[in-house]
């Protein structure tokens, strides 16, 4: 068990040495995220993260920058996320999006992301199933407690 944990913190500094791009202190997470999974189709951990967020709570974030992981294209997205109840955090999300998509990206970018109340990782998941009105009420919430 405790082998466990120094061999997740291992990981975790390889992943940093290898991708310096990826640390947490590039990504501007704190260290209690988990990291980036060098393949979450192999890792049981981000799977079920990924099926969580799929149903999580809506929120925007302002697209900070990203990073390209791999040619598929797989990237990690870092937003400045805010939340329904006043919540603000820098999210990341892990997402294969199309050359398209890719091209549109654009820093400062407002998008709808899904993301965990009950956990609190960092992490987060765009939310392209999200229902426009919904995500127009809630862009009117969070600008009009802004105002105030």
């Amino acid at each position: 068990m405790f082998g466990w944990k120094k061999k997740l913190n291992d990981l975790n500094d390889l992943t940093a040495q290898l991708r310096p791009d990826l640390s947490r202190e590039s990504l501007g997470v704190g260290p209690d995220f988990p990291g980036v999974a060098p393949n979450p189709l192999l890792s049981s951990d981000a799977r079920k993260r990924n099926a969580e967020l799929r149903t999580g709570a809506l929120a925007l974030g302002v697209l900070v920058d990203w990073r390209e992981v791999n040619g598929n294209p797989r990237v990690v997205l870092m937003f400045d996320v805010e939340t329904a109840g006043g919540i603000s955090f820098r999210g990341i999300a892990d997402e294969d999006l199309t050359i398209t998509e890719l091209t549109r990206l654009a820093p400062g970018q407002t998008l709808p992301v899904r993301y965990r109340p009950a956990v609190m990782d960092h992490y987060v998941a765009l939310a392209r199933d999200a229902d426009p009105a919904h995500v127009r009420q809630l862009s009117d919430e969070i600008a009009s407690r802004k105002r105030t």
